[in-house]
């Protein structure tokens, strides 16, 4: 087969790809929302854990602001989040993720900018 047949048949394999994938798209996940606005997550019967300990290290650039780690739960567990430096973002300040009791178990709020 020569070079010229083969680009031609690459390309048509690569516009019949494209025509497939053209049509996928993806729907987030509907969000919990409490009376606050505020997202929250199922209601969880088993309390988190203590925070576990983490080293910060040096900033990756002036100014930004460390995002400490949390428990969040996937799967029917607590899983340990790894903290994250963030960029700062101008007129807002960040609110932490937390664990709310609610009822007899606990829900989820993930942290967020806030103005």
């Amino acid at each position: 087969m020569n070079t010229r047949r083969r680009s031609i048949l690459g390309l048509a394999a690569a516009a019949g790809a494209s025509a497939l994938l053209a049509g996928c798209y993806v729907v987030p996940a509907r969000p919990y929302y409490a009376d606050d606005g505020y997202e929250y997550g199922p209601v969880v019967g088993v309390a988190p854990p203590a925070a576990q300990v983490e080293v910060m290290g040096v900033a990756p650039y002036p100014g930004a602001v460390w995002i400490g780690g949390y428990w969040g739960w996937y799967g029917g567990r607590h899983v340990w989040i790894r903290g994250r430096w963030d960029a700062p973002r101008p007129g807002y300040r960040y609110e932490p993720h937390m664990w709310r009791r609610d009822g007899n178990g606990w829900r989820e709020a993930p942290g967020r900018w806030v103005r």
